[in-house]
């Protein structure tokens, strides 16, 4: 049978395959599109199965809010180029739609389930757009919240989901801003675990610069080094980054109460480049 360039043309619409691989695939099954496509597809997948052995750090951090709740989620593939791709971005959002509002138990049961929109499975789905993109993808991780939510996202690379007990879309934006620049590990100083602070205490006592002072007074010292150290990493005790002469708490105070908040920073824990994209964000506030 005679491959035409049209036929050509229309598996490449269909599948993303290459120009070669696509004419190949017609001619190994004379011209036959639902065979070419399915031939493409067993070599696709196995292309992406070998991919997956590639570290792929890059990637977004993007969030869904639907009516009642809103989820964060983390995608990952291997190039900032592919990261600024309109179908891995498109992926990304889809997938945190998906876990908005099908509240998954975690990232395995994510990829093991439908996809509402396409019909076929998750985890299917990803490694189609990895033969498609040409690179490993990864969903790495995902957060959910119901009630009051509010997020924000800093050029893919820092996002913030918080939920809050009150509604105030203004006052919520600004708390996700705070976030994303401050970085608080903790909302009260309540949350802190008992063996951070005597970490830091045992830290701070061995100081050289303490080491001849009295024991007593280092003591005390100390107590208010490890003071300073806690109120930095306590959201509610920050001071917020557009007026610093007041605290998050002081900020809402009587207007509502912050329930969770999490914060991603893309690629966190995988060995990369890291960026400083908290100062990026600050400076994104001051101007």
């Amino acid at each position: 049978m005679n491959i035409t360039a049209q036929m050509v043309k229309e598996l490449r619409d269909k599948t993303g395959a290459g120009m070669m691989d696509a004419k190949k695939a017609l001619v190994e099954t004379d011209g036959d599109m639902e065979k070419a496509m399915e031939v493409l597809r067993q070599k696709g997948m196995a292309s992406a199965d070998k991919k997956m052995g590639r570290i792929a750090a890059e990637g977004v951090v993007t969030s869904s809010i639907q009516d009642n709740c809103g989820a964060m989620v983390e995608l990952n593939c291997e190039t900032d180029f592919v990261a600024k791709n309109e179908e891995f971005k498109e992926l990304a959002n889809g997938l945190a739609e998906l876990v908005a509002t099908s509240n998954p138990a975690d990232v395995d049961a994510l990829l093991a389930s439908t996809c509402p929109k396409c019909g076929k499975v998750v985890s299917e789905v990803i490694k189609e757009k990895i033969a498609s993109i040409g690179e490993k993808i990864t969903f790495r991780r995902f957060v959910r919240y119901e009630g009051n939510t509010a997020s924000y996202i800093h050029n893919g690379k820092i996002g913030v989901l918080i939920e809050t007990d009150n509604k105030d879309a203004e006052l919520m934006n600004d708390i996700c801003l705070h976030i994303a620049s401050s970085a608080p590990e903790f909302i009260t100083r309540a949350e802190i675990p008992q063996s951070v602070i005597d970490h830091e205490t045992e830290v701070e006592m061995g100081k050289e610069d303490l080491q001849k002072k009295p024991e007593q007074i280092r003591a005390k010292i100390v107590e208010g080094r490890v003071n300073k150290l806690m109120s930095h990493r306590v959201l509610l005790e920050q001071p917020f980054i557009k007026n610093p002469d007041v605290t998050v708490g002081q900020l809402i105070e009587g207007k509502l109460t912050i329930k969770a908040f999490s914060r991603y920073m893309l690629g966190e824990g995988l060995e990369k480049r890291q960026e400083n994209f908290a100062d990026e964000v600050m400076s994104q506030v001051k101007g």
